[in-house]
């Protein structure tokens, strides 16, 4: 299966960049997929620079394929370091024509790596009380609702997750 993934694939699933849970972040974004379950936290840093928001770290939380895993690896590297303006206009077919080769069954995985990076910007904006544009509202009453389903489809891995996140 191995051969279907492109090198840079490869080598943020083997080396991910800026993988693990965060410490205090400015937000938060969580993404699911009710079909292949796989799960993504990232979490970013925002320092502001007179009128500009500037995402100046971003770490995640992965559980799920080769794909999954690689594609959020990619995204914090795309994002970290760009404002919020523009962080938030990288899409899916951003992070395919970085990612190189996908089996065509593994593309959803772009689509929740750049769901979970505008759920943080979203989660950023209103944690602020910062006015939210309209297309990012509509977006994460999409993700809201697709979130909605994986977490009960998984209600026990959930409830599991809940618990270590009380102790951390």
């Amino acid at each position: 299966m191995l051969e279907f993934y492109s090198k840079e694939i490869m080598k943020h699933f083997k080396k991910p960049k800026n993988m693990g849970r965060m410490k205090n972040p400015s937000a938060i974004g969580k993404v699911g997929n009710p079909v292949c379950g796989d799960v993504m936290w990232l979490y970013i840093k925002v320092r502001e620079e007179g009128d500009k928001r500037i995402i100046s770290d971003v770490k995640f939380e992965c559980f799920g394929c080769v794909v999954a895993i690689a594609v959020t690896s990619m995204i914090t590297t795309m994002a970290k370091g760009k404002t919020l303006e523009e962080a938030v206009k990288i899409t899916k077919d951003d992070i395919l024509k970085r990612a190189g080769k996908i089996p065509p069954l593994k593309v959803h995985c772009s689509v929740l790596a750049a769901d979970a990076l505008h759920e943080a910007i979203y989660d950023y904006y209103t944690r602020n009380g910062l006015p939210v544009p309209e297309y990012l509202k509509k977006e994460h009453e999409r993700i809201k609702k697709t979130l909605k389903r994986v977490e009960e489809m998984f209600k026990k891995y959930v409830d599991l997750q809940k618990e270590t996140m009380k102790k951390a």
